[in-house]
């Protein structure tokens, strides 16, 4: 008997998220089939992922490389169509059928083909968080409407997704989500404040884009979080809580009414929750390293330090006041942390400038598509107004 492949759009393919859904889809390639690839500009790389995977369309944010693009693969015999500039990634989920949208984008840009895919009503894997983090008032209810599936491919919200599943929703008393610590988990203020970019790329645990990473070092990664998991589960912020546990064996946890707690647990290996996510609610044989508990015979917990860490404290003022915050925290943490990578903000800084920029903004509580983009460039500009000049 034959059984008919999923039909898999990478969105953000040339990433580490999207490279490690590739291993999946190479992995199980009698099951998933990959029919979009999607980049922003790095042409080469996904002119050789299109050659080996073969897709109906492919799509290039930067215009720039586009007529190399398609010349590259023509001359490999590539027959997919070629979307090329800034609504590529929207006309690549609109135009090419596909049952399962994995959207990897990094940042605010992966939010109009997040929003493309929900409206489409498709299955969306979402490792984008930020789609829910600014834009979670419009995600959430509009795919009620259009019965999209949202499974989220961060670890640990797909932890929570899969330990809720041992129960119903109404007997849920609280989910924790679990946290590295990052790189400066154990270092004194005094030391945060000579960071350098080298040490707070140098995660413990897991291996990360540079943008997530430096989030994990400023544990602005968690305070998304807090952000995503309540739109994704309906869960009020008080009933979210935040654990230090420096092994990341356990990836989080939910529990019950009862008193029962379930805990997802695994290797660090982001191929997992790719996995379930693309081939839910299946489980097929993974590639991923299994763990052994031989040789992870201790795990700690700890309570975050809310000082040596602030931005945790910004996640929970913004999930309770929803709005346009979401908007300006994500912005005004991506401009900065790309300030801090260019060498124009010292990592210490990078927290307490976000604050800044939130408390400055126009607050809205029920804004529209159209104000949230406005509140990100707005957000945006006001990180790069409070650099001087030349810094």
């Amino acid at each position: 008997m034959t059984t008919t492949r999923k039909r898999v759009t990478i969105l953000g393919s040339t990433g580490s998220i999207g490279q490690s859904a590739l291993s999946v889809c190479e992995n199980l390639s009698d099951e998933l089939m990959v029919v979009g690839l999607a980049a922003h500009s790095r042409w080469e790389a996904l002119a050789d992922q299109a050659t080996r995977f073969r897709p109906a369309g492919v799509a290039l944010v930067d215009t720039g490389p586009a007529v190399a693009l398609r010349d590259r693969l023509e001359g490999r015999d590539v027959r997919a169509r070629v979307f090329s500039g800034p609504d590529a990634l929207v006309q690549l989920v609109r135009q090419v059928p596909t049952d399962f949208v994995l959207a990897a984008v990094v940042g605010a840009a992966g939010l109009p083909s997040t929003l493309a895919a929900v409206e489409r009503g498709l299955t969306i894997g979402l490792a984008n968080k930020e789609a829910l983090v600014v834009a979670g008032s419009l995600v959430a209810p509009l795919a009620r409407k259009t019965g999209a599936t949202l499974i989220p491919v961060d670890s640990e919200h797909s932890a929570i997704f899969q330990a809720m599943h041992a129960g119903r929703h109404p007997e849920v008393e609280k989910i924790v989500l679990t946290a590295s610590g990052g790189p400066f988990r154990t270092w004194t203020p005094e030391q945060i404040r000579s960071a350098t970019l080298e040490d707070a790329l140098n995660h413990p645990t897991w291996r990360m884009g540079p943008k997530i990473t430096i989030d994990s070092a400023t544990m602005m990664n968690k305070a998304l979080e807090i952000i995503e998991a309540k739109w994704l589960f309906n869960i009020p912020p008080e009933r979210i809580e935040v654990v230090v546990h420096p092994e990341s064996i356990i990836h989080s946890m939910v529990q019950f009414h009862d008193g029962s707690m379930m805990a997802q647990m695994g290797t660090p290996d982001m191929r997992i929750p790719i996995q379930y996510a693309m081939t839910y609610p299946h489980r097929r044989g993974g590639c991923a390293e299994r763990l052994d508990l031989g040789t992870h015979r201790r795990m700690h917990f700890e309570p975050p330090d809310l000082e040596r860490f602030p931005a945790l404290r910004l996640g929970y003022e913004v999930a309770k006041r929803g709005g346009t915050a979401g908007a300006a925290l994500n912005a005004a943490n991506e401009q900065a942390v790309d300030a801090f990578r260019a060498g124009s903000l010292r990592f210490h800084e990078i927290v307490p400038l976000v604050e800044a920029v939130l408390r400055r903004h126009s607050f809205s509580e029920h804004p529209g598509l159209d104000e949230l983009i406005e509140v990100d460039a707005w957000s945006r500009q006001a990180v790069r107004n409070a650099i001087p000049a030349g810094a």
